[in-house]
Formats: structure tokens, C-alpha cells, sequence
């Protein structure tokens, strides 16, 4: 089993409202399929949820009329874009299945607690191949909240124990500094613990689900349950299909505490 996440800089432009890389998700969706690996997949909502989830404050949960607006438009968005995913997916052969966490997870105050585990385990024996994603959901103390795909990620690892995880970025991996703005930047071979201290806090880009620092959090949980744990570049041909058999690619590998 491998599990991978399509980063949502990686499939939409995330300075763009709804800014889908339609031959971005094409080909990537082509390196999985001609893999032959076995996989849950995982994407972000890009600039089809953060830039309006970030409008309406959606992370603070329910409080008013505008809330509720921008809770419908952002699931109406992220599922725009899952249908998108599905559809190159599909187009390149592989049998797959949405589980909108909309319709299946559930928080509590701003925990996620359940993804409806059942749904990924029946699909799987079906022979298919579950599909989530980024979306807002139920949150048992503030109403609703955001189910980012980095904790979708970690729920599933931590249930499937895949024998890979693979993240999709938009940069070779993870950077001592952010390479957007400093030339200088480090690609890290090796990321663990000790690594999350000495990260720059700072993003270029409107993101309600947290910093370079949560997303390498939820990695460092995850990388507990796989035998490795690899940041790659997703913008770059052959990456991800070269990550997915285990072949030597340039990138960032995550290494939880039990490694």
C-alpha cells in the first residue's frame, strides 16, 4: 500500500481563486496509474479552499450568516476541484473513490477524531481506490471546522501502515529556509524532530491548515507508521512515478521517532 498526498500547491496555483494545473494533475495522476502500486490518495484544497476559508475565518468554526456562506461556497470549491482530480484519475485508468470528509469525518474543537475508517477499509476490499481530500466538516464543539489533508494523511497512516508515503510539493523537499525568497536555501536530506526548531515560520502563501511547521508535524506522526516517508517534487515529470516504486529521487525523507 502506498499512500500519497497531491499537494494543493502542487494541482492549483495557490496565488490564483480556483486556479486548477490541469496538465499538472493529468500527468501525475499518469505516473500513478502506470506505477501498478496499490494506493490511497490524498489531496490539498489549493486555491479552491484556502483563499475563501481564509475570507470567512472558517478555522474559528460556526459564529453568523457569513460563516455559513463561506462554509458552503468552500465545500462547493474543494469538491469542484475533487471532481477535477477523479476525473484525470479515472481518465488514466484507475478505478478510484471519492470520500468527502464533508459527508464522513468528524472534529472536536479543531481535533480531528474520526474519518469514517469504514468507508476506506469496504472500498480497498472492493478493489478500488479511496480518494479524499482537503474539505470542511462537522466539529462537535465549534460547529464546523477545516480537515486539512495532512491529518487525513496521518489518520491514514496510522490505520494502514503503508509500506510508502509519498508527499507531493511544489519544491524539491523540505528547505532550511523558504528557496522562494532565499537563494541560499538548503534542501534537507533528512528531516526529523530535531529539524521542526529550526524551520522559518513564515509562508508565501494564504493557508488556513498551519505553517511549514504543522504540515512537517503531522509528517514527523505519520513517518511512524511507514517504512519511509518522502517529500518530492511534484512539478518536476517522473518524481513522483520514481518515489512510488522506491527508485532514488531527489527529496526530503521524514524520519518519525521510532525510526
Amino acid at each position: 500500500m502506498i499512500l500519497i498526498k497531491l499537494g494543493g500547491s502542487v494541482i492549483t496555483d495557490k496565488t490564483q481563486y480556483r486556479a486548477f494545473r490541469q496538465d499538472v494533475a493529468q500527468r501525475l495522476a499518469n505516473e500513478i496509474a502506470d506505477a501498478g502500486e496499490r494506493c490511497m490518495i490524498v489531496h490539498g484544497a489549493g486555491s479552491y479552499g484556502h483563499v475563501m476559508a481564509h475570507r470567512h475565518s472558517l478555522a474559528e468554526g460556526a459564529g453568523g450568516k457569513d460563516r455559513s456562506k463561506g462554509l458552503a461556497k468552500v465545500s462547493q470549491d474543494v469538491r469542484d476541484l475533487n471532481l477535477k482530480i477523479m476525473e484525470e484519475l479515472n481518465r488514466a485508468g484507475m478505478g478510484c473513490i471519492s470520500i468527502p470528509p464533508s459527508a464522513s469525518a468528524m472534529m472536536d474543537d479543531g481535533a480531528l477524531v474520526d474519518i469514517g475508517l469504514e468507508h476506506y477499509h469496504r472500498y480497498l476490499d472492493l478493489g478500488l481506490t479511496p480518494v479524499t481530500f482537503g474539505d470542511v466538516c462537522l466539529d462537535q464543539t465549534k460547529g464546523f471546522g477545516i480537515c486539512s489533508g495532512d491529518r487525513l494523511m496521518t489518520f491514514l497512516a496510522e490505520e494502514f501502515h503503508p509500506r510508502r508515503i509519498v508527499f507531493c510539493s511544489d519544491v524539491d523537499g523540505i528547505f532550511d529556509r523558504d528557496p522562494f525568497s532565499d537563494d541560499e536555501a538548503i534542501l534537507l536530506d533528512i528531516v526529523d524532530e530535531g529539524t521542526l526548531n529550526q524551520l522559518c515560520r513564515t509562508s508565501r502563501y494564504t493557508d488556513v491548515t498551519g505553517s511549514i511547521h504543522g504540515k512537517l508535524e503531522q509528517m514527523l506522526a505519520m513517518a511512524r507508521f511507514t517504512q519511509e516517508c518522502q517529500v518530492v517534487n511534484g512539478l518536476m515529470p517522473s518524481r513522483l512515478a520514481d518515489a512510488i516504486i522506491g527508485k532514488c529521487v531527489t527529496g526530503s525523507k521524514v524520519r518519525g521517532a521510532l525510526q
